[in-house]
């Protein structure tokens, strides 16, 4: 969008207390940005998320910084910006500003990459060195295991192995990074083909010193959102599937009983398999039938259908699974994070030039 107003009202709309030193640095890099904080609960409940804001702070803000609190259009007539602290933009897709308007919306993505990509690695190496059952032998004081078991004998590293990821923005670029590191070969999937140099780089927000901003670590590149496209990139001797892909009408249920058994060959090669984007992505009666019978090796869960997973769920007490509840992208640099994002774009919106991060409504994300 072009240059910005001379005077702009930031609206922040967050379920924590306000980050006070962070605001005031914000403040300081633009005098004449007026910030207004509100506080809302940590409520999942949209309806009660909708009638905690007061509609009069709406009225007046030309740029909102929130995640799940969005205004009638008619409530916000001077608003041109809404900056989401979520790296996904699902949580918008139904509201009327978001349908009926062509406000300028942009995520957070790209700071969860470093803490998403050590939760990834962390319960893949607990699961292929049986780090629970050791867990469990130093809880009951116990030295070693019986002398039949052969478990911590047959322990495999992931030097050789092949990971493919699905969905390789900032996330799926870090996980490719340290993976890489790790001596494995990385296999990246994107919705649109990546053929050329300057379509591979990252153009979004890398925290230094992370990432694959080139786009140089994949040894192959997969693409589109066709059944018979998934399932190519699905057959190239995977040993390790990441889903990193946003939520969209394409990508729900998007990974099933027939992917299972393309990526395991039939359960010839079961793979193991990592969700820390959405859990409508995986159609998860389905995963798992496909982690009891043998098809896929085992998964780590930090997303699951429906949040909170309930109680009596089969996934909570399968031995070959992980489950943690949607914190992987947690930690304490996220706030940070999410505000240079947003002042990296108030940068770029002063300058008049374009926008990181920017949702493209015609797309989902």
């Amino acid at each position: 969008m072009g240059g910005g107003p001379s005077k702009d009202t930031l609206l922040v709309v967050l379920p924590f207390p306000e980050p006070k030193d962070i605001l005031q640095k914000l403040k300081s890099q633009f005098p004449d940005l007026d910030i207004i904080y509100f506080q809302t609960s940590s409520s999942q409940d949209a309806q009660i998320l909708a009638k905690e804001v007061p509609r009069h702070l709406y009225h007046d803000a030309t740029i909102l910084v929130t995640f799940s609190n969005f205004p009638e259009p008619s409530e916000a007539p001077n608003l041109q910006f809404i900056h989401l602290v979520s790296a996904g933009s699902n949580q918008i897709h139904n509201t009327k500003i978001y349908k009926d308007t062509d406000i300028v919306i942009t995520t957070s993505s790209g700071i969860h990459g470093p803490q998403i990509a050590e939760w990834v690695i962390m319960t893949g190496l607990v699961r292929s060195h049986g780090y629970n059952e050791l867990r469990e032998l130093q809880k009951r004081h116990q030295w070693g295991y019986s002398n039949d078991d052969g478990r911590y004998n047959s322990v495999r590293d992931w030097v050789g192995r092949r990971i493919g990821i699905l969905g390789y923005g900032s996330i799926g670029r870090q996980v490719g990074r340290v993976a890489n590191a790790l001596g494995m070969e990385v296999l990246a999937y994107t919705a649109t083909p990546k053929d050329s140099d300057e379509k591979k780089r990252d153009h979004g927000f890398v925290v230094p010193g992370t990432g694959d901003l080139e786009g140089k670590i994949p040894v192959e590149w997969y693409s589109g959102l066709e059944r018979e496209k998934l399932h190519e990139f699905l057959k190239q001797d995977l040993d390790w599937l990441l889903v990193s892909v946003p939520l969209t009408e394409q990508t729900r249920h998007f990974l099933g009983k027939e992917e299972f058994e393309v990526l395991s060959q039939g359960g010839k090669r079961p793979a193991f398999v990592t969700n820390i984007a959405r859990g409508p992505i995986v159609n998860q009666s389905e995963l798992i039938e496909a982690l009891k019978d043998g098809t896929l090796a085992g998964a780590a869960l930090d997303v699951t259908d429906p949040e909170p997973l309930p109680s009596d769920s089969e996934l909570w007490d399968l031995e070959n699974v992980i489950v943690t509840p949607h914190v992987s992208g947690n930690g304490v640099a996220y706030t940070e994070r999410t505000f240079k994002v947003l002042e990296i774009n108030l940068r770029h919106r002063e300058k008049g030039e374009r926008l990181i991060n920017v949702v493209r409504r015609e797309r989902g994300y």
